[in-house]
């Protein structure tokens, strides 16, 4: 089992980024977890918002294993607390099944990947910036490891 977490861009401020690398860090401990970051494509003026969600899509497509069950992170989808998001991770190592949550860009992720994906999955009920969710996402993926161990974390 494999946790994969596809995201377009870096994040450009430099604390959000060291809590991010801290939360994948700590989330490492508990799950085989590979994390990719894709070029963002820079749109143009007036350059329809279609085309630059396809282009980073092609980028993030290329980072999910083949077997790999895609859970797009995206405002609208299933929302589903800390021991219910544990569980989905705990099933899927259970199952031996690889994960691969992608994160889309500023202008979010291609219609593509929402629509070949096994689940869509909201991280909050407002739309956040990338490197939030992708913050959000690695918190609850180090959360789940200790739920799943029964540790003290989760309160």
């Amino acid at each position: 089992m494999r946790l994969v977490v596809a995201v377009v861009g870096k994040a450009k401020n430099q604390a959000l980024g060291d809590a991010i690398r801290e939360y994948e860090t700590r989330a490492a401990r508990y799950w085989p977890l590979e994390v990719h970051e894709v070029r963002e494509e820079r749109g143009t003026p007036g350059s329809p918002t279609d085309r630059v969600r396809e282009r980073e899509g092609v980028r993030l497509a290329e980072k999910i294993p083949g077997s790999a069950r895609t859970v797009a992170c995206e405002p609208g989808g299933k929302s589903l607390d800390s021991r219910e998001f544990a569980e989905l991770l705990r099933t899927a190592r259970d199952q031996d099944r690889d994960l691969a949550f992608l994160i889309g860009g500023a202008h979010g992720l291609a219609s593509d990947l929402t629509g070949s994906s096994q689940m869509r999955l909201s991280l909050a009920p407002w739309t956040l910036p990338h490197e939030l969710a992708r913050l959000v996402l690695a918190e609850q993926i180090y959360r789940a490891g200790t739920i799943v161990r029964g540790e003290p974390y989760h309160k």
